[in-house]
């Protein structure tokens, strides 16, 4: 999860956004990926200033190189938005400013959860003389603490559209700033990178790709194979063999599918079996299940005037979330279909976005918004038990009057 995201001033630079590059790090159970995002450069006659832009995940940074040493976290908070209550992370530290070649100057939270924030005290401490950055209307649960609390200090609040932040000429920012959603308010940053025609989301969207990426090693692929406890459970009735788990590429992939199919829906119904379950969920762009079900279902209205503002505003072809895969090569068209559920949960599909690409969004947006309803379950009933304790409001149903 974006942890920060922080832009570097590189003085008498020209930009040329020839490639792109990133790196990506995860943890076994929440798949929590860090990505960065710099641009070639080239000294010439003429020079401007260049915005390298950063997108650190929670977990840090990640490379090829594993030596480095890395700091483990366990969190017993974030439930429900959108994590469950236990997660893991390790963190790896690399020399990103060596690609980058230039001081962090910023560093930006742009989402307000205590999984996300936790980490920003210490880049703050890694870069002292970087300014802070935060989402609107930061809160914590169970108690609602102070920013300094987590370590950071003298921060600056973003807001929507604003053309005053130090790279305004480069990047564009919308805030989504929610009603309640029950016990607090859903707060995102969406950015956009106008060079590179890039949308940086945190939670907003995903992309499951096929395979597994290589910064997960074997070892967790392999332990998330073996028929265990959680197997036996989430078997649909099936006998459950004991046998040893041998090192092969099967082995690696079925422990890929299963490690995803419990990132995005806790309790998913067959993980003896999740194969077809994962075809389902992979190679396409989505919104996560528990994001969908404990978030956007609440506040439809307050996300669908996000989601259209930025389909309008920014004519992107590649995103990159801050979960799974990235970049995702995706249009404007693509992030709509993503978020079909909305139109249906408001009852104005057609209505307000008439034209015809978004028409195809919305038609290809019943296959991206569909979820296996047997994966769903857990996540339907711990949906019915929050909303009856008053953690969540309860799911809009039909348009809001």
């Amino acid at each position: 999860m974006v942890a920060a995201i922080a832009a570097a001033t590189l003085p008498n630079t020209a930009f040329l956004p020839k490639n792109l590059s990133f790196s990506s790090t995860s943890h076994q159970f929440l798949g929590g990926f860090s990505k960065r995002l710099y641009f070639d450069q080239k000294f010439g006659n003429r020079s401007k200033d260049l915005i390298g832009l950063v997108v650190a995940s929670a977990a840090a940074a990640s490379s090829s190189d594993s030596r480095g040493a890395g700091r483990f976290y366990l969190n017993f908070t974030g439930f429900p938005f959108p994590l469950g209550p236990f997660l893991n992370r390790r963190t790896i530290r690399t020399e990103i400013l060596k690609e980058l070649d230039a001081p962090v100057e910023h560093i930006v939270l742009p989402t307000f959860a205590y999984e996300h924030k936790i980490f920003v005290g210490p880049f703050s401490r890694k870069f002292p003389q970087a300014q802070i950055w935060v989402a609107p209307r930061q809160w914590s649960w169970p108690i609602n603490l102070p920013l300094e609390f987590f370590g950071i200090f003298r921060a600056k609040a973003l807001k929507d559209e604003d053309t005053s932040t130090p790279w305004a000429d480069e990047i564009d920012q919308k805030v989504l700033s929610s009603p309640e959603v029950g016990i607090g308010p859903y707060v995102e940053v969406a950015f956009y990178h106008k060079r590179s025609r890039t949308l940086l989301v945190t939670d907003a969207v995903i992309f499951v790709p096929r395979r597994p990426p290589e910064c997960i090693s074997k070892e967790s692929l392999l332990a998330s194979a073996k028929n265990g406890l959680a197997v036996k459970l989430l078997s649909k009735g099936k006998e459950v063999p004991e046998e040893p788990v041998v090192d092969n590429k099967i082995n690696r992939q079925k422990g890929w599918e299963r490690m995803v199919l419990q990132i995005l829906f806790l309790g998913p119904s067959n993980l003896l079996e999740p194969t077809a379950s994962f075809a389902q969920m992979s190679q396409k762009l989505i919104v996560s299940p528990i994001v969908k079900t404990l978030v956007f279902s609440k506040v439809p209205e307050k996300v669908r005037d996000w989601v259209d503002r930025i389909a309008k505003d920014w004519p992107f072809r590649r995103i990159i979330p801050a979960h799974f895969a990235a970049p995702i090569n995706a249009s404007r068209s693509d992030f709509l279909a993503a978020f079909t559920f909305l139109d249906e949960l408001l009852g104005e599909r057609f209505v307000t976005r008439p034209s015809l690409s978004l028409v195809f969004a919305s038609l290809m947006g019943r296959a991206t918004s569909y979820f296996p309803p047997d994966d769903m379950k857990t996540l339907s009933s711990l949906d019915e038990f929050l909303v009856s304790v008053g953690a969540v409001k309860k799911t809009v149903s039909g348009r809001k009057r």
